[in-house]
């Protein structure tokens, strides 16, 4: 059944599915990562969450375009990104602490916003009215969020101390995006996506070896390890692939775009988890994301 609906789809409504599903995974990273943050060090959990999802990457592209040691030259390339996504990891666990995961969710909204900042630095991409109108529709939105539709929060710029932690990292996200296509010299998207698995790996256990070492591995609650094979398998490796899927078949735009759904999702796995829904006030930022949503999904 599922087949022979994969079959009646386009390719770009395939994209679309792919893209929507990616929205939901990546979603439940932020409340079930709020559950456990406090549960083990931030460094802990990310070096065993790269080291498993960069053996299921790193399975999957032996298995398919295999490894070649053209691929790996220039290894700073890999320890670059691998560091700026392994910053990114450290800071989100680290916001989450504090951060509800629906406010965090919206600072990951800002993300589309950096990116297009870093793309014309380092490609000189340019952005147009039309994605810009959007861009700055989904921020006001995030904003209002992050704010949690407090009037007097906003203009006394009263942020928590979690939310500023997290956007550090996510303007690592960001500056890593654009990274990813100038430091690219051909090698397959399976292959680059693991050497950065590795890299950010051995920076993560360089830097919170201690913590690795401290960690009661044995002792962990069941939920620390249902977050972190989540984490790994759902919210990494199969994450990427449904990416590197969708962007052979949508404009990077559309693939953009799908940022701005997070919000949503997170409200309801917080809802799914028991937690209750925020504020009905929130709701409004999160319908000014939905509409950056279907600006840029909108075909001109």
């Amino acid at each position: 059944m599922i087949e022979g609906l994969s079959a009646r789809l386009s390719p770009a409504a395939r994209g679309h599915l792919a893209m929507l599903l990616f929205s939901v995974l990546v979603a439940g990273s932020f409340s079930l990562g709020s559950l456990v943050a406090n549960q083990i060090a931030p460094a802990a959990l990310n070096a065993v969450r790269f080291l498993i999802a960069g053996t299921v990457i790193g399975t999957l592209a032996a298995v398919t375009c295999g490894f070649r040691r053209v691929y790996f030259r220039a290894p700073w390339r890999y320890l670059l990104m691998g560091g700026a996504f392994a910053f990114y990891f450290l800071m989100m666990f680290e916001g989450l602490k504090t951060a509800p995961p629906v406010s965090a969710a919206a600072v990951f909204t800002l993300i589309p916003v950096m990116a297009a900042g870093f793309g014309y630095l380092l490609l000189r991409q340019i952005t147009t009215g039309r994605m810009a109108l959007a861009l700055l529709i989904g921020g006001i939105g995030a904003l209002w969020v992050i704010f949690r539709a407090d009037l007097g929060a906003l203009l006394a710029f009263c942020i928590g101390s979690g939310e500023m932690i997290f956007f550090l990292g996510c303007i690592a996200h960001a500056f890593y995006t654009p990274l990813v296509r100038k430091l690219n010299r051909g090698e397959p998207a399976l292959v680059f996506s693991f050497g950065m698995m590795v890299a950010g790996f051995l920076v993560l256990l360089a830097w919170g070896w201690r913590d690795i070492g401290a960690t009661d591995w044995g002792g962990l609650r069941p939920i620390v390890w249902i977050a972190l094979i989540y984490l790994s398998i759902f919210a990494s490796a199969s994450t990427f692939v449904l990416m590197q899927y969708a962007t052979l078949r949508l404009p990077s735009a559309k693939v953009m775009a799908y940022t701005y759904l997070t919000p949503s999702w997170v409200i309801g796995w917080e809802y799914a988890l028991g937690h209750g829904l925020p504020p009905a006030l929130v709701s409004g930022g999160v319908g000014l994301t939905v509409v950056a949503l279907l600006m840029l999904l909108e075909e001109r």
